[in-house]
């Protein structure tokens, strides 16, 4: 491919920088041909991924679910960057391919944070999401609905801003909650465990209290018993 072609195809993905190169095609070596194939590739940045290689598979889904299906395993996400590889014979695919990926990546820092890239991201389990989400300390930007695989009803989930988590993950948040709810689980055990004593307490004296008043309000009238009070033979 000469220089002159691979700068229009720059061009052509809006300024994105792409790699244009040449490598030999696996099946046609075994073939005894060698074909070129087109590599194009596009950085992205650590404020995108945040550090998480689930956050790095969604943004590749996203990407995918953007191109048509003949050409969606064609573009991988890598570590600090998004590949697209293909054949020569697809160039014309290959082009439109790269336009739409250089697209779909202006403003990939953005894309709301599924859930479990938040829990990925910040190295909490789904218990402290659901927890944190509900007090408030997590911030939901919305809900986004999909419909699963082997699933007949659609799941609706939270979906949260990655600035948001960003902030979280940079001020080490999800320690100091875990810390405050640790501290929050001892005290209520503590109460709870005075409140029972308290109870068990309460019914034993209530028990000594119905045994050494056997005579009390409630105990039946004997016949005869006032008669024989007075008398006095008990005295």
């Amino acid at each position: 491919m000469t220089d002159k072609k691979r700068g229009s195809l720059r061009k052509m993905v809006s300024g994105i920088v792409a790699a244009i190169a040449a490598a030999p095609d696996r099946a046609s070596e075994r073939g005894g041909t060698t074909a070129a194939s087109l590599v194009a590739e596009w950085p992205l940045p650590p404020s995108a991924t945040l550090g998480s290689s689930m956050r790095l598979k969604g943004i590749e889904r996203e990407i995918r679910a953007r191109l048509p299906w003949t050409v969606r395993t064609f573009a991988k996400a890598e570590t600090g960057r998004i590949v697209l590889r293909m054949v020569k014979a697809d160039a014309d695919a290959f082009q439109a391919a790269s336009a739409t990926i250089a697209s779909t990546l202006e403003g990939i820092e953005a894309l709301p944070v599924l859930p479990r890239e938040a829990e990925d991201i910040l190295t909490i389990s789904a218990r402290e999401r659901h927890k944190w989400l509900k007090d408030g300390r997590l911030k939901s930007i919305g809900t986004r609905t999909v419909k699963m695989r082997g699933r007949s009803k659609a799941v609706t989930f939270h979906v949260f801003d990655p600035r948001h988590i960003e902030d979280v993950l940079d001020r080490d948040l999800a320690t100091a909650w875990r810390e405050e709810d640790a501290r929050e689980t001892s005290e209520n055990r503590r109460r709870g465990a005075g409140k029972a004593a308290l109870t068990r307490a309460g019914k034993r004296s209530g028990k000594v209290r119905k045994t050494r008043n056997p005579g009390g309000e409630d105990a039946p009238k004997l016949e005869g018993w006032d008669t024989f009070e007075a008398e006095g033979l008990l005295r």
